[in-house]
């Protein structure tokens, strides 16, 4: 009996603080489409672009319980927004970024701030595949078709629409699964 990996792309961006309603809804549309296309999803587990992630997500039609994970700063599950499935209370504060980049197979970065910028270069120094959007002002953006230094040889991926997010999430999965 084979049982199938589901690959996790974690969706890193702004807290409530400095989401926008342009990038909640953006949010929301992405949480979907990525369930649509059979992905789990991994977040910081809060508010702002990590809620519409979660909740969009819920709006698929292939959605199963299970397919958003929020890793939280603090030390109680209540804590988390309430469209997460999965909650992981880390107690680690800010330092819970390092648990969802290691999570995922794959980042999407939207907008963000210092949070953001962090999960970026946690990521980078993993090697994970950062695609950053270029819709909203922020780090992804800031960063986007940039390396972070001369360690790595290549660059973090600038994306232009969601369709261009879909279709190099599909070649990094085709990638991975060779």
């Amino acid at each position: 009996m084979s049982i199938e990996k589901k690959f996790i792309v974690g969706v890193i961006g702004p807290n409530q603080a400095l989401c926008s309603k342009e990038i909640y809804d953006f949010g929301l549309i992405l949480g979907r489409r990525l369930v649509d296309d059979g992905y789990m999803i991994v977040c910081g587990g809060m508010f702002g672009l990590m809620e519409a992630i979660c909740r969009g997500a819920r709006n698929s039609p292939v959605y199963t319980y299970g397919c958003t994970i929020g890793i939280i700063p603090s030390i109680e599950k209540k804590y988390a927004n309430p469209y997460c499935d999965i909650v992981i209370p880390t107690g680690m504060g800010l330092a819970r970024n390092v648990l969802v980049v290691n999570t995922a197979d794959v980042l999407v970065a939207v907008s963000g701030g210092a949070g953001t910028l962090s999960e970026i270069a946690y990521a980078w120094q993993t090697g994970k595949e950062v695609l950053c959007y270029t819709g909203f002002d922020g780090w992804a953006k800031e960063l986007a078709n940039q390396a972070l230094d001369n360690n790595q040889p290549r660059k973090l991926i600038a994306v232009n629409s969601l369709e261009e997010i879909l279709s190099y999430l599909r070649k990094i999965l085709y990638k991975v699964n060779l």
